[in-house]
């Protein structure tokens, strides 16, 4: 069976791969999952870290999490939106090595989105994810 996802750095485009994620991911045919952005919630109410790094950590939790309850992991992943307060490129410095470790060595294709404010005055980032389910 060929691979029910190709992820592309063409030359014609910057190089992705270096950090990180791909410029393109083509999907076989398939059942897709459509994940709501995940936030540093908790299911037993705690309060909500004060650092970008502690809200990421709890933000991959939970995205692992999810993938977990359909049955995928982060080779199953065709497209991730990160919403970040404040995004500079300082801040994306630091957010990289918690998707990064989201990612587990797979580069799907990523957007990054600076807004102004999240579903909580508490949050800081919010991942969505758009997920190829195994066969």
């Amino acid at each position: 069976m060929t691979n029910p996802l190709t992820r592309m750095n063409p030359p014609s485009l910057p190089d992705a791969g270096a950090a990180g994620y791909s410029q393109i991911t083509i999907v076989e045919p398939g059942r897709v999952a459509y994940i709501s952005g995940q936030v540093a919630w908790r299911p037993n109410g705690e309060p909500v870290p004060t650092t970008l790094s502690g809200q990421a950590e709890i933000v991959v939790g939970n995205a692992r999490a999810a993938l977990k309850a359909i049955g995928a992991t982060p080779k199953d992943l065709i497209m991730v939106r990160v919403f970040m307060i404040d995004l500079t490129p300082e801040r994306l410095e630091e957010l990289w090595p918690h998707m990064h470790a989201l990612f587990d060595g797979v580069q799907p294709s990523v957007t990054g989105v600076g807004v102004a404010s999240l579903a909580g005055p508490d949050l800081q980032l919010e991942v969505e994810m758009t997920v190829r389910l195994p066969s």
